[in-house]
């Protein structure tokens, strides 16, 4: 499960934003008052816990903010603290660095409380900085750890202090015994230079391997996008249950499905375009279409909406370079030619004759066809979101000068009566 400190709560806007200062600004180039490095460091969280999340197994729960920044539960009671650090380039850990010993004080409490010697916690320091050479730091470093002599020279180090808070961390330690002290300090290990926030996407990229390469940038940021949405949703309280590794997993499948050869991701279903929507005024073509149709206010705003959807959806597609080329032309010229077969069964009675009230009926009988019969006419076989073919309907019927596909039979002679008198 997820559980995170109100001071966490982060917006998109910001969480953007401050990576396109950190990926733009000009080394140097930052106000005094920019908090971009803190705020940097609040994003990281999030990004490099779902980094690690992809790791463990399903049952495996994930805390943020609770007894550190990231915690790990696994299902056989073993918890992985993690203090995450991310730092100005050329920052360095040190023997007296407070980024460690803060985060020393941090695991003792945890230490304490859940038992010491029984205690199943392992303690983490993730990094950018790399350690300083010589420093005593590197020892935390190794695979094989010896508590006895990282007690010592952790006791060396605080003695040389006069940090006010080294001192406090001094006395918190100074309640364990030496086998306790060895004990403590052979469950830290430290992660000098971990991956940058802006390098773990890529990092994330690569464990997506059942999905084309070209579709993985797209397919983390989607990924991420549900992640931090999930995670707002915690804090804003909107979620009450416990998150598990196993609905990353889950949701990750459900996503990954999306890019396989006979689909595309589905993003707009309950997108709406900014603003009032509004039918009567509305100048665009396919709208001017539906209005001569005399269809209701309502009827016209859906379709408005599924223009919008099917016009950002593909916008969205071609953008993420997961169309192949020519395939929505091949698309759209389907579609007119479908509307062609059924505008000759429904026109074939129209003659100059015709009153408008047969036309505007014919039109109806045409447009109602594109919109409730045509599901089966999809760009890809499984997907079977109705806006798709429905906007591209009117995205055709956009079409200037002349729309591809119109409903009215008399559509085409009233355009070119309008485009006379224009010249």
């Amino acid at each position: 499960m997820i559980l995170i400190s109100a001071d966490f709560i982060i917006h998109r806007s910001f969480f953007e934003a401050a990576l396109v200062q950190q990926q733009f600004c000009v080394p140097g180039s930052m106000s005094q008052f920019s908090a971009a490095e803190q705020g940097l460091g609040y994003i990281f969280q999030p990004r490099l816990a779902l980094l690690h999340a992809l790791d463990y197994d399903e049952d495996c729960l994930v805390y943020i903010e609770r007894n550190d920044d990231v915690e790990f539960v696994e299902q056989d009671g073993r918890i992985s603290l993690a203090s995450l650090k991310h730092k100005a380039e050329g920052d360095r850990l040190s023997d007296l660095s407070t980024d460690f010993w803060k985060s020393v004080r941090i695991w003792l409490a945890t230490f304490k409380k859940t038992g010491r010697a029984a205690s199943k916690a392992q303690f983490q320091l993730f990094s950018t900085s790399e350690i300083s050479a010589g420093s005593f730091l590197e020892q935390f470093v190794e695979n094989d750890p010896d508590g006895v002599n990282r007690a010592l020279n952790a006791a060396a180090a605080l003695d040389r202090s006069r940090s006010e808070l080294l001192a406090k961390v001094k006395d918190e330690l100074g309640d364990l015994t030496a086998e306790e002290a060895s004990d403590f300090y052979s469950r830290i290990t430290i992660f000098p230079q971990t991956p940058r926030i802006e390098d773990i996407p890529s990092l994330i990229s690569r464990r997506l391997i059942t999905v084309r390469k070209e579709s993985r940038a797209h397919l983390f940021q989607r990924l991420e996008g549900w992640w931090i949405d999930l995670v707002i949703q915690v804090l804003t309280g909107v979620r009450m249950e416990p998150i598990k590794v196993q609905e990353l997993h889950d949701r990750l499948a459900v996503l990954a499905d999306d890019y396989k050869i006979d689909s595309l991701p589905i993003e707009f279903g309950d997108k709406l375009p900014e603003g009032n929507i509004d039918a009567n005024a509305d100048p665009r073509r396919f709208v001017e279409q539906l209005r001569a149709l005399k269809l209701s206010a309502e009827r016209i705003r859906y379709a408005i909406i599924d223009y919008y959807r099917a016009f950002e959806q593909r916008s969205s597609w071609a953008r993420a370079t997961l169309i192949v080329s020519g395939e929505i032309e091949r698309y759209e010229e389907k579609l007119v030619e479908e509307w062609g077969r059924y505008k000759a069964v429904v026109c074939e009675n129209i003659t100059d004759d015709s009153e408008d009230d047969a036309c505007v009926a014919a039109g109806r009988e045409l447009y109602n066809w594109a919109e409730r019969s045509t599901g089966q006419l999809r760009i890809r076989e499984r997907v079977a979101e109705q806006y798709v073919v429905r906007g591209t309907f009117h995205i055709l019927a956009n079409g200037s000068p002349e729309p591809r596909v119109h409903w009215h039979p008399r559509f085409l002679q009233q355009i070119a009566k309008i485009l006379e008198v224009a010249a």
